[in-house]
């Protein structure tokens, strides 16, 4: 990707004569997500991005950059031949694209008087947080929402996101920090489930797996909320399907000898086999399609669910640009713009009970 690229979903717009003197509010609208590499050559330099950062990893340096170079050097052949199932790279920043371009669209449509344009910040590949903080002070923000694509609140994501576009940085702004549980947002996920499993024959036992990526037990411990939020999408996606389903909430990823969160996805996939059930997968936490969900889940979990000798296994997608999360986006963006300089959930007060020690909210 070259040093020109700007990480906004309609850069050619605003090359129009006139457009930026028809409002005196600009509001740059910063979407965060972890990035993937596009070229099999950029999957090194994403890992140790990605292990280099202290949310991940956090030994002090130069020990953390150290051990992140070992471990991008003996995970990138391994991580090549997954995104080679995918043509060789990430496929999110496209899909974060047009969740961009959507969302830019429906903002501008309910709110008058108001710029809107939206911005992609990838964590640990380009476009970089940076990156978009200079192309949002290029356009001329007044001012910014910042709005992580992680549905559910982590100190190892969210929070990772924020603190570097702080560093990045100085526009004043309103940040959204989580909306696990929102109706347009369960909606969403309730309408891909019963797509999928519809699209599979409507099959008469159904056991619903709810997969999120997991985390070490120790950051949990910590006073993380994710678990908890994650546990709160579940109920809230699950008041909107067939009562008579079953359902199971589980953990995918894991990596290295830590103990983390369970169940494991993969432990749920056994069970339904000894119980004889075939399963839809839900990608909760999950707003584009990656390595996570193309890989793992489609062809992995698939080809072990198939070895065990499932009835079905059907995949529910994640939301990507599908129009109800899009209003989900722009509900949240919406009551941000209401709140300049506020952190905002989804409700706008703070969500997580207070043994939470690492909700952004325990200082606010």
């Amino acid at each position: 990707m070259s040093a020109a690229y700007d990480p906004s979903p309609s850069s050619e717009t605003d090359k129009r004569p006139n457009l930026r003197v028809m409002t005196s509010r600009r509001v740059a609208i910063i979407l965060f997500n972890l990035g993937g590499p596009d070229t099999p050559e950029a999957v090194r330099p994403f890992l140790f991005n990605l292990f280099n950062d202290p949310a991940i990893i956090g030994l002090p340096q130069p020990f953390r950059f150290l051990l992140a170079q070992l471990i991008s050097r003996s995970r990138e052949k391994l991580a090549q031949a997954n995104y080679a199932e995918m043509g060789g790279g990430s496929p999110i920043l496209p899909e974060t694209l047009k969740q961009a371009a959507a969302l830019e669209a429906e903002i501008s449509k309910r709110v008058a008087n108001v710029s809107f344009k939206c911005f992609v910040a990838m964590r640990y590949w380009k476009p970089l947080v940076k990156d978009a903080a200079k192309a949002a002070a290029a356009w001329g923000a007044t001012d910014a929402i910042l709005l992580p694509l992680y549905p559910q609140y982590s100190s190892t994501t969210t929070a990772s996101s924020l603190r570097a576009w702080a560093q990045a940085s100085d526009l004043p702004g309103a940040t959204i920090c989580c909306y696990p549980a929102g109706g347009a947002f369960a909606q969403a996920h309730a309408d891909a489930i019963l797509n999928a499993w519809r699209a599979g024959g409507s099959p008469e036992k159904v056991r619903v797996l709810f997969s999120a990526h997991g985390l070490p037990e120790r950051v949990i411990q910590r006073g993380d909320p994710y678990q908890w939020q994650v546990e709160q999408s579940v109920a809230a996606v699950r008041k909107l399907l067939p009562a008579a389903w079953e359902y199971r909430t589980c953990y995918q990823s894991r990596v290295g000898p830590m103990k983390w969160i369970g169940p494991s996805t993969e432990d749920e996939i056994h069970a339904a086999a000894q119980a004889q059930t075939g399963v839809i997968v839900s990608p909760i936490a999950f707003v584009s399609e990656h390595v996570e969900t193309l890989v793992e889940l489609d062809i992995e979990y698939a080809q072990r669910a198939h070895e065990l000798g499932l009835p079905y296994y059907l995949r529910a997608p994640a939301l990507g640009a599908a129009p109800r999360f899009i209003d989900a986006l722009a509900d949240l963006t919406e009551r941000a713009l209401a709140q300049p300089g506020k952190l905002c959930s989804e409700q706008g007060e703070r969500l997580c009970p207070g043994t939470h020690k690492l909700c952004p909210h325990r200082s606010a």
